[in-house]
C-alpha cells in the first residue's frame, strides 16, 4: 500500500508547478490525513479555504485519483492555530472578502493586508447540520490516527466497501458526507445516524466503509455489526439459554460503534423492541455511536415503537436515492477499475441507460457480462452487451419508458403531447404531469434528477413534492386512485 503522506507530497508537487501563488496559499493549509479517499485538511480560515478549494484543489484531486483510484472527498475543518502548514512563510491572508470575484484563469496571488487579521476562532466544516458531541474517548478525535495501515478484516463485513472505493453522486451526497464525518474523522459526529433508501443503493456500503475506517484509525474501538434479523435472533437464543446478561454486556457495555442494517425487520417484534430500546438507551447516554439502516423513512416504519421511532429521528436521517445515469457510469468505472475489467464508454453507457433501478444490479450485470466474455474469449463491445443483457432482463427491456408514460397519460388526460413539459400550470395540466412523474418514479425507478430533465429540466425537488402528493393521494382519494388504476393497466403490469 502506498504511504498517504507520499501521495499528498507528490501531488503538491504536481500542483505547485501550475500556480506561482501556490506557496502563499498553502502557508495557511494543513494535511491531516487521508484515509479511504477521503483527504483532511485543515484551513486558517474561510477565506484561504474558499481560494483553495476553487483553485488548488480539482488539480490536487485529479492527480491523487490518477494515482489511487480512489473517489477523492474533501473534509475541511477551520482552524485559527495551525501546527504544520503545508508551507512556512510567507504569511496567507486572513480576511474573509464578501463576495468571491469570477474564477480566473490563475489564482491571483493572495493581497498584503495592514489591517488585523478577521479569522475564525471555531472549528468550522463544510457541512452544516445538527452535531451532537459526544464524550466517548474511543470515538474522540484524539485518539491515535493509523492511516497507513491496511484496515484488519472484521467479521461479518465485506473489506471491499471503503470510503474509497464508493462513488459518490447527487444521490447519495448526504449520506456519504454524514457517513465520513461520523466515522470519526475531522467532521462532526451525527448521533443516531439513520440512512435510509432502497435495496441496493449502497447503505450497507457505507456502514461498512464507517467501520473500516475507525478500525484503520483507531484499533481499539469495539465495533458491533449485526443485521435486525440477527439481533432478533440473538435475543431470542439469549432467552431460551438464559443468557440475557451475556447478550447485554455485547451491546450495551463491550460496543463503542453499533452498527444494524435493516432496522425494518424489528417491526412488530415487541419484546425485540423493547430490548433494542434500552440498548440504544445505554449507548446514547454513555455517548457511544449508533448507526441504523432501513429501506423506509423512521415515520414510515409500521408496527415500530413511537419512542423508537423518535430516537432514530432524533439524530439525522439521510437517504439516499437510485442513482442518475452520470453516477451509474461512474460507478460502473469504479467497479471496472477494482475487478480489472476493461470497458469502452458506449458500453458503459448503454449497461447504464438499461440498468436503472440499483447499485448492486448495475454491478452485477457488468461481472456477468466479464464473466461471460472470458468464457467465449471475446471483447465486451456494444454488440455483445446489447445481447447479453437482453437475455439476462429479457422483457424488462420493453417496459415502458419516460416517453411512454408521457404518452399515455396525455392520451388519458387529453392533453397535447408538449404540455406535461411546458410552464402551463393550469390545476388539470398540473395534475396530469404529477401523476405522469410519480408512474416514472414508481414504474422506473428513475432519480428525481433524471425525471425533472425529462419534464422540461424541472429541479429535483419539484419531482420530489410531486410524486409525494400523488403518494398521498393514492392513499386518500378514490378519484386519483381510479386514475392511476387505469393508467398502470394501459401501461402493463409489473
Amino acid at each position: 500500500m502506498q504511504n498517504v503522506n507520499d501521495i499528498w507530497e507528490r501531488a503538491l508537487a504536481y500542483a505547485r508547478t501550475k500556480s506561482t501563488s501556490f506557496d502563499q496559499w498553502f502557508a495557511g493549509v494543513q494535511f491531516d490525513g487521508l484515509s479511504d479517499g477521503v483527504l483532511s485538511l485543515r484551513a486558517r480560515d474561510e477565506w484561504v479555504r474558499e481560494w483553495v478549494d476553487q483553485f488548488f484543489l480539482p488539480t490536487l484531486a485529479d492527480h491523487m485519483r490518477h494515482e489511487t483510484g480512489w473517489s477523492i472527498q474533501v473534509a475541511w475543518t477551520i482552524d485559527s492555530a495551525l501546527d504544520n502548514p503545508v508551507v512556512r512563510e510567507p504569511s496567507p491572508p486572513s480576511i474573509r472578502p464578501r463576495t468571491i470575484p469570477p474564477r480566473p484563469l490563475s489564482p491571483p496571488p493572495p493581497p498584503h493586508l495592514s489591517a488585523g487579521p478577521e479569522r475564525l476562532t471555531h472549528a468550522e466544516t463544510e457541512l452544516s447540520l445538527p452535531v451532537e458531541k459526544s464524550t466517548d474517548h474511543a470515538l474522540s478525535n484524539a485518539a491515535p490516527r493509523h492511516l497507513n495501515a491496511v484496515p484488519p478484516s472484521i467479521p461479518g463485513l465485506n473489506p471491499k466497501y471503503t470510503f474509497g472505493n464508493f462513488v459518490i453522486g447527487p444521490s447519495n451526497q448526504l449520506a456519504h458526507a454524514a457517513s465520513v464525518a461520523t466515522a470519526g474523522g475531522t467532521g462532526p459526529r451525527y448521533n443516531p445516524l439513520f440512512i435510509c433508501g432502497g435495496t441496493g443503493l449502497g447503505k450497507t456500503h457505507l456502514v461498512h466503509a464507517v467501520a473500516y475506517r475507525l478500525r484503520a484509525e483507531r484499533p481499539a474501538a469495539r465495533i458491533v455489526y449485526v443485521s435486525a434479523e440477527k439481533f432478533i435472533n440473538e435475543f431470542v437464543e439469549a432467552l431460551k439459554d438464559q443468557k440475557m446478561g451475556e447478550f447485554r454486556s455485547r451491546y450495551r457495555d463491550r460496543c463503542d460503534l453499533l452498527l444494524v442494517d435493516d432496522i425494518q425487520f424489528l417491526a412488530s417484534k415487541t419484546q425485540t423492541q423493547e430490548e433494542f430500546f434500552h440498548v440504544f438507551n445505554a449507548l446514547h447516554q454513555a455517548g457511544k455511536q449508533i448507526i441504523v439502516t432501513s429501506d423506509k423513512y423512521p415515520q414510515q416504519l409500521e408496527k415500530m415503537e413511537e419512542r423508537l421511532i423518535s430516537r432514530f429521528t432524533s439524530g439525522l436521517v439521510a437517504d439516499i436515492q437510485p442513482p442518475e445515469l452520470e453516477t451509474r457510469v461512474a460507478i460502473l468505472r469504479k467497479k471496472g477499475e477494482i475487478e480489472g475489467i476493461e470497458l469502452d464508454d458506449a458500453v458503459m453507457l448503454y449497461i447504464a441507460q438499461v440498468i436503472r433501478s440499483n447499485v448492486r444490479e448495475l454491478e452485477g450485470t457488468l461481472i456477468r457480462l466479464a464473466a461471460k466474455a472470458s468464457l467465449m474469449a471475446c471483447p465486451i463491445d456494444i454488440g455483445f452487451a446489447r445481447q447479453e443483457i437482453a437475455a439476462a432482463v429479457g422483457a424488462r427491456l420493453n417496459e415502458a419508458s419516460v416517453e411512454d408514460i408521457q404518452r399515455v397519460v396525455c392520451h388519458h388526460f387529453k392533453l397535447r403531447s408538449g404540455d406535461l413539459l411546458s410552464k402551463d400550470r393550469h390545476k388539470s395540466v398540473a395534475f396530469a404531469r404529477h401523476v405522469a412523474m410519480y408512474l416514472c418514479k414508481q414504474r422506473l425507478k428513475s432519480s428525481f434528477p433524471e425525471i425533472g430533465r425529462a419534464f422540461g429540466n424541472r429541479d429535483h425537488t419539484t419531482v420530489m413534492a410531486a410524486v409525494k402528493k400523488v403518494g398521498a393521494l393514492r392513499m386518500t382519494d378514490s378519484e386519483t386512485r381510479a386514475h392511476l388504476e387505469v393508467l398502470e393497466k394501459k401501461l402493463g403490469s409489473d
